[in-house]
């Protein structure tokens, strides 16, 4: 299992936990954005900038993934792709996204940008909490837990 970061608007303390996780588990992390990003001098952990553009990141980790590799992300619709191509999306929030919820996701974040397009306020996410850092851990743990050493 490799794990891909859609970089570009992950949290700095997630991609901290991510980088810790590498280290402790040897597990390779990889960062797709369109903007450099420093990340530690490590072998575990690389760093890919793509150009700037709609949906570059996100495709350039759709076309990397392989079936079983994590894709942090709260990007739905890249989850959505992630969850067909036979990977794992974690949001980080702490919320895994699978073939049993995504599709509501996909209908509510629809429903959001519709209104939104009508000229509601719906207002953004609320601040990335303590508490959403370490569901966001704990997830990660059981998902690094559950797929390292081949148990996919």
């Amino acid at each position: 299992m490799k794990i891909w970061v859609d970089a570009d608007a992950c949290p700095v303390v997630i991609k901290e936990i991510l980088f810790r996780a590498a280290e402790r588990t040897g597990m390779q992390v990889t960062l797709v954005a369109n903007q450099s990003i420093q990340v530690p001098a490590s072998r575990n952990i690389s760093f890919i900038q793509v150009s700037s553009g709609f949906d570059v990141a996100d495709d350039e980790i759709v076309k990397r993934l392989d079936p079983g590799d994590l894709v942090i992300t709260a990007d739905i619709p890249l989850a959505d792709e992630v969850i067909e191509k036979g990977g794992h999306a974690l949001n980080p929030r702490g919320e895994l996204y699978t073939s049993d919820n995504i599709k509501a996701r996909l209908n509510m974040r629809d429903f959001m940008e519709t209104m939104r397009s009508s000229g509601i306020q719906t207002g953004g996410p609320p601040p990335l909490s303590q508490a959403d850092r370490q569901a966001f851990a704990n997830q990660l743990d059981r998902i690094l837990a559950r797929y390292s050493g081949g148990n996919k």
